[in-house]
């Protein structure tokens, strides 16, 4: 691998859709980043979120100090535009399939309001129900669902994305709607409760209710739901520790992994663990002083990592989350499909140092990777069958079905925080707390056989 140079930042950084740039908040600047330009916009105020259109000809920047959204054309430097809610304020925005729309939502979930950029237009959607979640657009981008909540109930309002007329309102059996989800093949809509009532709810376009899923009555119910790209599995993750996976023709599960604390045989996962691995330096020649010995015990002085394949039984670390705490960090908290949708990997927010990686078409478990450190971010390459994650350290961890291998950064002083793939699976984005840097990432060889290798 090649990493770039490291670049300042202060906050959010993304590839646009096309994978051609990168924008970067700098304070109150807006960068775009290409292999042959580089563009500068100035917002009025430090920059909190940011998004691209989907054309990748367009891109938002979320001001919410101000509250105000400011947007820029690529194509047009001299197009400008800036959204103002006044006192209503604005929690979040987003871009709508076409890109020539912006969805805002106020403080207090007052009002959701379509801006269109091609004639100044607005339509408002009252009360919606969550601020940044709640909103579900069709893979074909024609029909918007989204979470509303009046008189103490909750309703999906179906819109249309081109007249951004409400098509239809059905209210929805949930206590307390966490959030919403179309399908990939958009025949189906899922619906998931607030963590107090397991619920999870498989609607039609047209408001029937196909399915009501219940693994279980008392206790913290869902914490993560994710469909699979294809569309014939939904995965859901629980506060029990299990992953639950239902399948699209009858809606019935039909496959559940427990993430035990403990891993005994019979079991023919890949056991990964991250250890030291001390540098052989021939010091032999050299004459050091005192001080420079007292100092070369230094954090990340003079060893490598490297995955050692482990054999079974083995204990992880877990760590018990308090009682009288609320939002315990415990059940699947991480749930990420591969692009062909033949694996999935979860992290059990009691063990954050291990990540498990789940064969679907063999219904077992195919590895895990245990780290030395919580997991931070893992990512799915978008074409190929691989998968990056990070912990917070100078490293990489890459899994693919031939084993798993570290990658050491070369930057000095630089903690992996956060990373996200471009939509071609050609780079990496990496962040550290102030700044970031790029990876170029050779492509996978053709192989699907699995081998537990290093």
């Amino acid at each position: 691998m090649e990493f770039t140079e490291a670049y300042k930042q202060t906050g959010p950084c993304c590839f646009s859709p096309n994978a051609r740039y990168i924008a970067v908040a700098v304070d109150y600047r807006l960068m775009i980043r290409d292999t042959l330009s580089f563009k500068l916009f100035s917002c009025l105020d430090k920059i909190s979120y940011i998004e691209w259109a989907l054309d990748s000809e367009y891109i938002l920047c979320g001001l919410y100090k101000r509250p105000m959204i400011q947007a820029w054309s690529l194509t047009q430097p001299e197009w400008t535009c800036k959204i103002d809610e006044g006192p209503a304020g604005i929690a979040y925005a987003r871009w709508s399939p076409d890109s020539r729309h912006i969805l805002t939502t106020s403080e207090f979930q007052l009002r959701l309001t379509v801006w269109s950029l091609v004639n100044t237009a607005c339509v408002h959607v009252q009360w919606p129900k969550h601020g940044s979640k709640g909103v579900s657009f069709t893979k074909d981008g024609k029909f918007a669902a989204i979470c509303t909540r009046r008189d103490c109930k909750d309703y999906i309002n179906l819109l249309s994305c081109h007249s951004w007329e409400i098509m239809g309102v059905f209210a929805v059996d949930t206590l307390d709607m966490t959030d919403i989800q179309w399908s990939p093949d958009d025949s189906a809509i899922v619906i998931w409760d607030s963590p107090l009532e397991y619920k999870v709810l498989i609607y039609s376009p047209d408001g029937r209710c196909l399915f009501k899923y219940q693994a279980y009555e008392s206790g913290l119910g869902v914490k993560s739901v994710s469909w699979s790209p294809c569309g014939q599995f939904l995965a859901v993750g629980s506060y029990d520790q299990m992953l639950r996976v239902l399948n699209h023709l009858t809606w019935k599960t039909f496959a559940e992994f427990m993430h035990l604390s403990t891993v005994r045989a019979p079991c023919c996962a890949a056991v990964f663990k991250e250890v030291d691995e001390p540098l052989q330096l021939d010091m032999s020649g050299l004459c050091l002083d005192d001080d420079f010995m007292g100092g070369s015990d230094a954090p990340g002085g003079h060893f490598k990592v490297r995955y050692e394949v482990m054999e079974v039984p083995i204990t992880f670390p877990f760590q018990k989350p308090p009682a009288d705490k609320p939002n315990p960090k415990q059940g699947i908290g991480l749930l990420s499909w591969s692009n062909d949708s033949h694996y999935i990997c979860t992290r059990n927010d009691s063990m954050p140092t291990a990540l498990w990686i789940w064969d679907i078409r063999h219904l077992e478990l195919a590895a895990i990777l245990v780290q030395k450190d919580p997991i931070r971010a893992a990512a799915w390459d978008p074409i190929s069958t691989r998968l990056v994650l990070c912990t917070g350290s100078s490293h990489l961890y890459m899994w693919t079905p031939s084993g798993a291998y570290c990658v050491s950064n070369p930057l000095p002083q630089f903690s992996i925080t956060d990373l996200k793939w471009n939509s071609d699976g050609s780079c990496l984005l990496l962040k550290d707390k102030e700044s970031f840097c790029c990876a170029a990432v050779p492509l996978l060889p053709e192989s699907s056989d699995y081998s537990s290798d290093e």
